[in-house]
């Protein structure tokens, strides 16, 4: 992409992991001629990765959809017919189809299931809400249930809300132990931190430790002091393990925040079965090692303990975030610089007056599993039931929106199934793809580089506070999420298919500046709606929001109190971003729980380590390998595989396999072995490799692209395979109903 001299540079945020690096767009005769870091950017100063490097091919992606499809049949080997459409026939096809399900089934027959990149999009940010409440008594799934939903219900019960998720603080730890995550390969996750590998680098500068945890030797294991193995699925019986240590050694020191804290007592009850010796007999560590790491946990001048999609997506998987905050606390590592600390997003809410109150799972249930609501969903795995079980709520209607739980949720097979008996499927989507092939029409937003951008759901994840955002490289040729979706927030709410979308936005605003005006503490209390609406600044329906989130916001201008304050105008004025500071201690005024204070066992956790006891010794007597996934540099999930430079090169969708196993059981590197768990089979390529543990495989996550219909040129030809298929539906963490897509048990013989 090197070539002749811009017309003009564009500075914008990448949208494409959680890293939000800031890159340099040179453009030339409307085409992108050149992507680079952006070196001035105040949070990511130039880092880059390979996939922000190739939004010119994601742009340019033939297969990326530029209008509307509509379903006209089905071709004999299954494939569905599509037929590129106008908006104005696609708004058509929702409005009949939505009312013609609820005619015949009612609100509670709708379901709707959010995926993974809607948290980088930010008109999905800003007008998700109103579209789920315009849908009545819509189901909603996400891709939380497969992912990061353990860290929100361990922080609803420890901090009273599920958005107050404590992050490592990176730039100043001495001690960063990192377990059941590969930073130096997904950049960092629920720990926003460009140049992550970089960060971790310095730690080392500075005279730190890196310590870290994981079945495999990864990228991250190569930049660190120490690597402890540890086996699949037990990472809470090693915390477990580590607080008992340090109880037992009298090393608990609460710092400041152990006057918040409540349970402390009932602590040293709780961990006892989890002696050291006993985690060495689950956990495969040793007890001499642990024991060590409990103490170089608590001696260290600061220390920060972060887990990832390693250790959310186990049985245990809320425990386990649970533990990894006892630790900080009993540490007194909690809220404070080298520990793990609370970001100040510039678009978080000021209630300083605010009453807590109990946070609370199971408003309602699954209909057909039982499995309370977290969060206001229920779990993914549940999907395929309630579409497919008859009886009251059935659903036969569902809307995706960026989102493919054929390849991403469990039991990838069932879940094509349900989708494909639905009487109506609206799906928002730039592709074809395995989840969108069952649509009755498929509605695209624009590309990435035709919107603007702000990272709505990451600063509040920041292990530095900032801000920027980001203008369109491009004029967009359709709507954004924004348009999108409040288009069918207008046709579900019975203003039909010809309704303004600026009705939406214009509610959307009102309500907001509403609510603020009514807030106590808020900066523009008691204020006039109509005179603050004059005042909004912004093109689009999600800017214009965003300019009052800004506005009313910790840092903002309150429209006027505080002309240094932030305002979409500002950062439109910084393309490089804004820097609002390091992380401060934010105790007790973050809290949100009923008293104000920590209460560590406000959760059922005390019966949950009595579980963890006899579910890990009854597991310790299995023989069987234990598969877990992996991430890879070039992609995220399922949606970044049809760029030809991404997926280029060695096949990455394989099964390792440590050489002991690889030759107890018979298997040859780069042949086929056939993968069997409880649930189903699939048959992938070997790849022997000492980086991964005896006893353990992996296969990647996302990976599938071969179903009929599916129109991803590049991804079929690097298809792979679905590992969803091994995932049982029925094995899920209890408390916060994510599934269980680590630690399977398997059975591997060549194929």
């Amino acid at each position: 992409m090197t070539g002749a001299t811009a017309d003009r540079t564009v500075f914008r945020t990448c949208p494409l992991c959680e890293a939000t690096c800031g890159l340099q767009f040179d453009v030339r005769d409307e085409t992108v001629k050149r992507i680079r870091g952006d070196r001035d950017d105040v949070f990511s100063k130039g880092f880059v990765c390979v996939k922000g490097s190739a939004m010119k091919q994601l742009h340019e992606d033939p297969d990326r959809l530029r209008k509307p499809l509509a379903r006209r049949g089905t071709a004999p080997d299954g494939a569905p017919i599509f037929e590129e459409v106008e908006w104005d026939e696609a708004w058509q096809i929702v409005d009949e189809k939505l009312t013609a399900v609820r005619s015949a089934h009612g609100n509670e027959s709708i379901g709707v299931y959010l995926g993974n990149p809607n948290v980088h999009l930010l008109g999905s940010g800003t007008h998700t809400r109103p579209f789920l409440h315009a849908l009545g008594g819509a189901v909603r799934f996400t891709a939380s249930t497969v992912d990061q939903m353990p860290r929100h219900v361990a922080s609803g019960y420890l901090y009273g809300s599920g958005a107050a998720m404590p992050v490592p603080d990176v730039d100043r730890t001495k001690l960063l132990v990192l377990i059941g995550t590969n930073p130096f390969v997904s950049n960092g996750s629920i720990c926003t931190a460009p140049g992550f590998p970089n960060r971790i680098k310095r730690v080392r500068e500075r005279g730190g430790r890196v310590i870290v945890i994981d079945p495999a030797y990864t990228r991250t294991v190569k930049a660190a002091d120490l690597h402890l193995r540890i086996r699949p699925g037990t990472d809470a019986v090693l915390l477990a393990a580590i607080v008992h240590h340090l109880i037992a050694t009298d090393r608990v020191t609460v710092g400041l925040t152990g006057a918040l804290v409540d349970g402390l007592d009932q602590l040293a009850e709780a961990v006892e079965p989890f002696s050291p010796e006993y985690a060495e007999s689950i956990t495969g560590i040793a007890a001499a090692q642990i024991m060590s790491l409990a103490e170089e946990i608590a001696d260290a001048e600061s220390a920060a303990v972060h887990g990832r999609i390693g250790t959310t997506t186990v049985e245990f998987g809320t425990l386990t975030s649970w533990l990894i905050d006892v630790i900080a606390i009993v540490t007194g590592n909690l809220d404070r610089p080298g520990g793990s600390m609370f970001p100040k997003a510039a678009i978080e809410r000021v209630r300083p007056e605010r009453q807590g109150r109990e946070y609370r799972v199971g408003r309602w249930t699954s209909r057909v599993s039982g499995h309370p609501e977290v969060q206001g969903e229920l779990p993914a795995s549940d999907m395929p039931d309630e579409i497919l079980e008859p009886g009251d709520g059935q659903l036969k209607a569902m809307f995706t929106v960026a989102g493919n739980p054929v390849l991403s949720c469990p039991d990838g097979e069932r879940m094509d199934q349900a989708l494909e008996s639905l009487e109506a499927m609206i799906s928002v989507d730039i592709y074809v793809n395995e989840t969108t092939r069952h649509a009755d029409v498929i509605l695209p937003p624009v590309g990435a580089l035709e919107k603007s951008h702000y990272d709505v759901a990451f600063y509040g994840l920041s292990v530095r506070n900032v801000a920027n955002w980001s203008p369109p490289v491009f004029e967009a040729e359709g709507p954004g999420e924004d348009d999108i979706l409040a288009k069918i927030a207008l046709i579900a709410l019975g203003m039909g298919p010809e309704c303004d979308v600026e009705i939406a936005h214009g509610q959307v605003l009102s309500e907001l500046l509403g609510a603020e005006v009514a807030a106590v503490g808020s900066v523009v209390k008691g204020r006039d709606v109509d005179e603050l609406l004059a005042m909004v600044d912004g093109d689009a329906g999600c800017d214009r929001v965003l300019d009052v989130l800004l506005r009313t916001g910790p840092y903002g201008d309150g429209f006027g109190v505080d002309p240094d304050g932030l305002s979409l105008m500002k950062l439109k004025a910084n393309p490089h971003g804004i820097d609002l500071g390091a992380l401060m201690p934010r105790l007790p005024e973050l809290l949100s729980s009923p008293n104000g204070r920590i209460d560590l066992f406000a959760g059922p956790f005390e019966e949950e380590l009595e579980r963890l006891g006899a579910v890990m010794t009854e597991q310790a007597a299995d023989g069987r390998l234990r598969l877990i996934g992996r991430r890879h540099l070039r992609s995220n999930n399922s949606w970044m595989h049809n760029v030809e430079v991404l997926v280029k090169g060695k096949t990455r969708c394989t099964l390792q396999v440590n050489p002991d196993d690889a030759s107890r059981l018979q298997l040859i590197d780069g042949t086929d072995a056939v993968v069997r768990s409880r649930v189903g089979e699939v048959i992938a390529p070997v790849e022997i490799t000492d980086a991964m543990m005896t006893g353990v495989v992996s296969l990647p996550h996302g990976w599938g692209h071969d179903l009929p219909g599916v129109r991803l040129e590049i991804a079929r030809k690097h298809s792979g395979v679905n590992s969803n298929v091994l995932t049982d539906p029925t094995a899920i963490d209890p408390l916060s109903g994510t599934s269980v897509l680590n630690a399977i048990a398997v059975e591997v013989a060549p194929a």
